[in-house]
C-alpha cells in the first residue's frame, strides 16, 4: 500500500513542481514584457533625471574601472566645489550593471553599457516576482506565493520605479528588500545560522543599493521586540537576529557612503537597543534556570528598570554630545508631514515627497487594496512568529505610503503578498470538492486539534440521513461556487487590463521626450525640445562653458550636454541651491553679481507657455523663492511674489517683484509678441491661461542663445562686462542647428510658426 501512494506522491509533486515554474516564468516574462512600453513608443533611452546621474556614473566606472570610480572627483557637478563621487553614492546599481556588462563581454556578447542599464530593471522584476513567491510561501503557502509572484510582476505600484529606461535605485533595490526579508523569516523560522548569515549578506547588498535599507533595520528589529512582549522569545529568536544584527553592522559600514553612520545615527540605534534588549532577555532565562521564582522575580523587575534607565540615558547623552546624530530632516518629515515645507522646503519641493491621495492608491493597486484587509486578517487570525513580522510589515508600510507619495513603493510588495493569501484561501473553500476535508493551513497544530477533528468527522459520517441535507442542496451549491469563481477570475482579468493600461499610458513616457496626439487627425507627435536643447550645449559651448539651471535638470545637462552644471539633483548643499534661488528671484542686475561670481558662462531655463507644458519653470518658481527665502531671508521674501489679495500671478495684476525678475524675464522674453493663434491676444501662456502683464522689455546683462522648437527648452548666454555695450544678436544667429539630431530651425518658424499652427507676430500673418 505504501509504494503505490509513494508513487502517487511523487506524480504530484512533479505535477506542483511544473506548475510552479510555469507560473513563476510567466509573471517573469508578462513584469519584463509590460515594462517595454517605453522603448517600443520611443526608443531605447534613459529617462527622468537621477537615471542620467547613475548611467553617467556606470558609464565612467566600466570604462576606468571600480576603484578609479571609488575615487572619482566630478569637476562637472556643484561648481565650483565639485563632488567626490564614490563617497556620496550607494554604488549597488552600478556594481550590478558593470558586473553584468563584464559577464557578457567575457562569453563573447557585445552589449552596450546604455542597453543594460535600459533592461536592468524590468529583468530585475523577474527576480522581485520570485522573491516575492518565496517570501509569501514561507508565510503562509505555494498558492498564495503564486498570486503574489503574478501580482507584483504587473503591478503599477512597482511599475512606476521599474520601466525600461527608468534606471534607478529602486529597479534592483525592492527585489533586494523582499530577498532580505525572505531569509529573514526563513532564519526566525529555522533558528539556522546559515539563513541569518544569508539575511545579513542580502542586507548588505541593499545597503549598497538603496538608501531605505533603513527600513529594513528598524522593521526587524520592530519583529523581534513585539515578538519578546508577546512572549515569544525562543533561542531561534537569539541566534537569528543575533548574526544578522552582528554581520549585517559589519557589512553594512563597508558602504563608503555609509561609513560609521550605523553605530553615529539615530536611524540605527533601535537595532541596537533590540540587541541589547534580546541580550539581556537571554541572560535572564538563563537565570531563571538556576535561581527561585521569587527570586528571579524580584532580580528580573529590578534589572529591568536599571538597564532601560541605562540605555535611555546613555542615548541621551551620546545625542546630546553629538556622539549620536540626531533624526535626519527627511526622517523627521516621515513623523511630522507639515515639518519639511517649514524647515526644509527642498525636501518638501519634490513632487514625490507629498502626501499620497486616495485616488493614487486604487490607482496604483486597484483591486488589491480591497484584498490586502482580508490576508491582513487572515494572518492575524493565525498568528505565529512569521506572521506577526508581516502584519507589522504591512501595517508600517500603510502608515509611510499615506505619508509620502514615493513610498507607495514600499507598500505594494506587502500588498501583493497579502492580497495573495486573500485570493489564495478564497480559491480554497470555491475550488474544494464536496467530499474533500478543508485543509487547515496552520502549520503548528496540536495533536488535541487534530484529535477533535477526527471526532467531528467520525460523528458527521455517523449522523442519521435526516440531519444531512447536502444531498438537496448540491446543485445550488455548485451553482454559487461557480458564480463566485468567474467573479474572481473577471476580477482578475479587470486587474490585469487596469495594470496594463496604466503601465503603457501613465508610467511609459520619458520625460526628456514628450508626446501628444494631434486634435484634427489623432497622429502622434513628438517633441525633442530638451534633447534638441542639450545636443546644442555640448556642439556650441565651450567644453569648459558653466551652466546655471534649477537643481532638477542638473544631472540631465552633465549627462547629455556634458557641461559643468552649478547644483543637480543630489541637492546635498541648500546653501548653494539658495544662492541659485535667489539669482533666479532676483532682478536682472542683482541676479548678474551672483552670476557673475559664479563665473556662470549660460542660464538655461524651462518654458510651457507656449506647448501648456505645466511642469515649467515658473510653475516651480514659488519654491525656488522659498529655498532662498531660508536662507537669504533678508533680500528674498515670499510674500513680495503676491498679489495685495494673496494671489500668484503673471498677469498685468501680478506683483512687479515677480514681473521684474530674472525668471520671469528669461521666459516671456520675446514671448510678448507672439501670437498662438488668430483670435488670441499676444503674450497668452496656455499652462497659466492668462496674458503676460511685462511684455515690452530687453535684456541689458543676458542674450539669448538658443531657444528650441517649441519653446520649452531658452537658453540665455552671459555676457562679459566689457560687452553690454554690444548690439545683440541677430534673429537669425540666436538658433543654430548644427545636426540632422535636432529639429531643423527655418526662418518660417522664427516668422511666428509654433509646430504647424498659424502663428501672428506684430500684425502680419502667415496662412500656411
Amino acid at each position: 500500500m505504501n509504494r503505490p501512494a509513494k508513487i502517487v506522491n511523487r506524480r504530484t509533486a512533479g505535477w506542483s513542481s511544473l506548475i510552479t515554474f510555469a507560473v513563476l516564468l510567466l509573471a517573469w516574462l508578462s513584469g519584463f514584457s509590460s515594462r517595454l512600453f517605453a522603448v517600443i513608443r520611443f526608443e531605447s533611452i534613459i529617462h527622468e533625471f537621477d537615471p542620467w546621474f547613475n548611467y553617467r556614473a556606470t558609464a565612467y566606472m566600466v570604462q576606468h574601472g571600480f576603484y578609479k570610480f571609488l575615487n572619482w572627483f566630478d569637476e562637472r557637478a556643484w561648481y565650483p566645489l565639485g563632488r567626490i563621487v564614490g563617497g556620496t553614492v550607494y554604488p549597488g546599481l552600478m556594481i550590478t550593471s558593470g558586473g553584468i556588462h563584464w559577464l557578457l563581454h567575457l562569453i563573447n556578447i557585445p552589449v552596450h553599457i546604455r542597453d543594460i542599464c535600459v533592461f536592468l530593471a524590468p529583468v530585475f522584476s523577474g527576480l522581485t516576482a520570485i522573491s516575492t513567491y518565496l517570501l509569501t510561501k514561507e508565510l503562509w503557502s505555494a498558492g498564495a506565493g503564486l498570486f503574489a509572484a503574478s501580482f507584483i510582476a504587473i503591478v503599477p505600484g512597482y511599475i512606476s520605479r521599474s520601466v525600461a529606461g527608468s534606471y534607478d535605485n529602486e529597479g534592483i533595490a525592492i527585489f533586494a528588500l523582499q530577498f532580505t526579508y525572505f531569509l529573514w523569516v526563513k532564519s526566525v523560522k529555522t533558528g539556522s545560522v546559515f539563513w541569518s548569515a544569508m539575511a545579513a549578506l542580502s542586507y548588505f547588498y541593499m545597503v549598497s543599493a538603496w538608501g531605505g535599507y533603513v527600513f529594513i533595520i528598524n522593521l526587524i528589529p520592530l519583529h523581534v521586540f513585539v515578538l519578546l512582549c508577546m512572549g515569544r522569545y525562543s533561542p531561534r529568536i537569539l541566534t537569528s537576529y543575533s548574526t544578522f544584527f552582528i554581520l549585517g553592522l559589519l557589512f553594512s559600514m563597508q558602504i563608503p557612503f555609509v561609513g560609521f553612520q550605523p553605530i553615529r545615527t539615530s536611524e540605527h540605534m533601535a537595532a541596537m537597543g533590540v540587541f541589547a534588549l534580546l541580550m539581556a532577555v537571554a541572560f535572564l532565562k538563563h537565570l531563571q534556570t538556576i535561581l527561585t521564582k521569587s527570586d528571579f522575580k524580584k532580580l528580573f523587575i529590578a534589572g529591568a528598570l536599571v538597564s532601560a534607565g541605562i540605555v535611555f540615558l546613555t542615548v541621551v547623552g551620546l545625542t546630546m554630545a553629538g556622539v549620536v546624530a540626531p533624526w535626519s530632516g527627511r526622517f523627521y518629515s516621515l513623523w511630522d508631514t507639515g515639518y519639511a515645507k517649514i524647515h526644509i522646503p527642498i525636501i518638501a519641493s519634490v513632487s514625490e515627497h507629498q502626501p499620497t491621495t486616495w485616488f493614487s492608491f486604487f490607482f496604483d493597486l486597484h483591486i488589491l487594496v480591497c484584498a490586502f484587509p482580508v490576508g491582513l486578517w487572515y494572518c492575524i487570525k493565525r498568528i505565529n512568529d512569521e506572521r506577526v513580522f508581516v502584519v507589522l510589515y504591512a501595517i508600517s508600510a500603510v502608515y509611510f505610503a499615506g505619508v509620502m507619495v514615493r513610498l507607495m513603493l514600499t507598500l505594494t510588495p506587502v500588498v501583493c503578498m497579502l492580497a495573495g493569501v486573500a485570493f489564495s484561501c478564497l480559491l480554497e473553500v470555491f475550488l474544494k470538492e464536496d467530499n474533500t476535508p478543508i485543509k487547515n493551513e496552520e502549520t503548528e497544530e496540536s495533536s488535541v486539534e487534530k484529535k477533535n477533528l477526527y471526532d467531528k468527522a467520525g460523528k458527521l459520517k455517523h449522523r442519521p440521513k435526516h440531519d444531512t441535507s447536502h444531498d438537496t442542496n448540491n446543485g445550488v451549491g455548485s451553482n454559487l461556487k461557480s458564480i463566485v469563481i468567474v467573479a474572481i477570475l473577471m476580477l482578475l482579468m479587470m486587474f490585469a487590463v487596469h495594470c496594463t493600461w496604466v503601465t503603457s499610458n501613465a508610467y511609459s513616457s520619458p520625460s526628456i521626450v514628450l508626446a501628444f496626439h494631434n486634435s484634427h487627425d489623432g497622429s502622434r507627435n513628438i517633441l525633442d525640445d530638451f534633447r534638441e536643447a542639450y545636443y546644442w550645449l555640448s556642439q556650441n559651448t565651450a567644453d569648459d562653458a558653466r551652466v546655471m539651471s534649477w537643481w532638477d535638470y542638473g544631472y540631465q545637462i552633465a549627462g547629455m550636454a556634458n557641461r559643468t552644471t552649478l547644483v543637480d539633483n543630489n541637492t546635498w548643499n541648500n546653501s548653494h541651491i539658495a544662492l541659485v534661488g535667489k539669482a533666479m528671484s532676483s532682478p536682472e542686475d542683482k541676479a548678474y553679481d551672483i552670476m557673475t561670481a559664479l563665473d556662470v558662462d549660460y542660464v538655461l531655463v524651462i518654458f510651457g507657455g507656449v506647448i501648456g507644458y505645466s511642469g515649467d519653470d515658473i510653475n516651480k518658481f514659488l519654491w525656488m523663492v522659498r529655498i532662498a527665502e531660508g536662507e537669504h531671508p533678508k533680500d528674498i521674501r515670499e510674500s513680495d511674489f503676491f498679489t495685495d489679495r494673496g494671489e500668484f500671478r503673471i498677469d498685468s495684476e501680478g506683483a512687479p517683484a515677480l514681473l521684474n525678475c530674472l525668471m520671469y524675464k528669461l521666459s516671456y522674453y520675446r514671448f510678448g509678441e507672439v501670437h498662438l493663434d488668430y483670435r488670441g491676444p499676444a503674450g497668452y501662456d496656455r499652462t497659466r491661461s492668462a496674458v503676460i502683464g511685462n511684455k515690452d522689455f530687453e535684456l541689458t546683462y543676458l542674450e539669448e542663445a538658443f531657444t528650441t522648437e517649441h519653446w520649452l527648452v531658452r537658453i540665455y548666454r552671459v555676457k562679459k562686462p566689457h560687452e553690454f555695450n554690444r548690439p545683440a544678436l541677430k534673429t537669425s544667429d540666436r538658433v543654430v542647428s548644427t545636426n540632422n539630431y535636432v529639429s531643423r530651425k527655418t526662418s518660417k518658424r522664427r516668422k511666428g510658426y509654433i509646430k504647424n499652427r498659424p502663428v501672428v507676430v506684430k500684425g502680419k500673418r502667415n496662412n500656411k
